[in-house]
């Protein structure tokens, strides 16, 4: 206990180099808990809207990106009659830019999708757009897309370089369906220049037990098709492991930088105290008792950035999601993994940035020390 007293005592002593060393653990904890959870969450959201009630979902086989895939609705309609599949929903994305937003997420869907029929309806009803069937231009708008549109019901609104009437406007818990137009699937299709293919088909099956065998007679009978159950494509998906690597080096970079500070400030306070280290030797202190108070200060300054660090990037994150324009995209639960994963590094971080200064501590020899000036 006395050792702890000691650290903390020394760490108050000095406390704008303590404080300055404890920042570059705070702004590490920071960028990783925020970088992270925004890309992960964004993450979840994307796959929200693939699953959309289904177990597995079909897209083009070496394609980079969905927006690039195209899957024949010939196939979808075999695809549906195949034994043990409860249905098939087609789904076309699109991206265009309006006057009101430089990007517009475009959803070809079919007008029976669960997308409409759970979705909230703010304005308007699934059944009258069922009704309306295929006639004409018509979309129903999300709630932030209807927002920065300006739109309303029965209104015409102008998405890339044509218009189309507003049949209804819904709210979901999904930002990027929030921000988005759906569009019928043919006029989507008629729209982005693809007659008669979709992006993706999701898949939902009566026996969810059977999903590795649907997907071998899938693969085998179109092999230009590639089908994967929703945690398998979540897992390779090459966008999502861009998205999640990126997070994590960003998150890597920012503890290497505060590692530098924590060891520039574990450095000047050893090159402070040499004199104070040889009285502590001359006094009983051995080389480990010495290295092991500079490490302990080291450990200190790492909690108390990883305190810090977390309320802040627990205050940044709410405040994000509080502002109108991201209402919807970001998502402030933080997974317990990723805290400890956090706190670990921090952790490390602390230590890797004490080795030389406490490796110097354990150097030092009383007399010469005590003649130090």
């Amino acid at each position: 206990m006395q050792f702890v007293q000691l650290a903390i005592l020394n760490l108050r002593r000095h406390l704008i180099r303590t404080l300055i060393g404890g920042a570059g653990i705070t702004f590490g904890v920071i960028a990783m808990l925020c970088v992270v959870t925004i890309l992960q969450g964004a993450v979840r959201m994307f796959e929200r809207i693939l699953s959309s009630d289904s177990e597995m979902i079909i897209f083009e086989r070496n394609v980079s990106d969905l927006f690039f895939s195209n899957v024949p609705e010939d196939s979808i309609r075999e695809i549906n009659q195949l034994e043990g599949i409860a249905r098939v929903e087609p789904a076309l994305f699109g991206i265009v830019s309006s006057e009101e937003s430089p990007v517009v997420t475009c959803f070809g869907i079919s007008r029976q999708s669960t997308r409409l029929s759970q979705a909230t309806w703010l304005e308007g009803s699934h059944q009258q757009f069922l009704d309306q069937g295929d006639q004409g231009n018509q979309v129903v708008l999300g709630k932030r897309a209807a927002n920065f549109m300006e739109a309303t019901m029965g209104e015409e609104v102008v998405v890339g370089h044509q218009r189309f009437r507003v049949a209804g406007i819904i709210e979901t818990k999904n930002g990027f369906e929030d921000g988005g137009v759906f569009m019928p699937l043919a006029v989507c299709q008629k729209y982005f220049h693809k007659e008669g293919v979709a992006s993706v088909a999701t898949v939902k099956l009566l026996d969810k037990s059977r999903a590795s065998e649907v997907k071998r007679i899938i693969e085998a009978q179109f092999p230009n098709l590639i089908a994967l159950e929703n945690e398998e494509f979540s897992q390779n998906y090459s966008q999502f492991r861009i998205l999640k690597i990126t997070s994590w080096l960003v998150g890597g970079i920012a503890f290497l930088l505060g590692g530098l500070s924590v060891a520039n400030t574990m450095i000047l306070a050893v090159f402070g105290r040499i004199r104070e280290i040889a009285i502590l030797r001359v006094n009983g202190f051995s080389r480990q008792q010495v290295a092991g108070l500079i490490f302990g200060e080291s450990l200190l300054v790492a909690l108390m950035g990883v305190l810090v660090g977390t309320f802040l990037s627990v205050g940044a994150l709410h405040l994000l999601k509080s502002l109108p324009t991201l209402q919807g995209y970001i998502d402030t639960r933080l997974d317990p993994l990723l805290l400890l994963a956090a706190m670990g590094m921090a952790f490390v971080t602390g230590l890797a940035g004490a080795l030389y200064p406490a490796y110097y501590a354990m150097k030092i020899r009383p007399a010469d020390a005590l003649r130090f000036e």
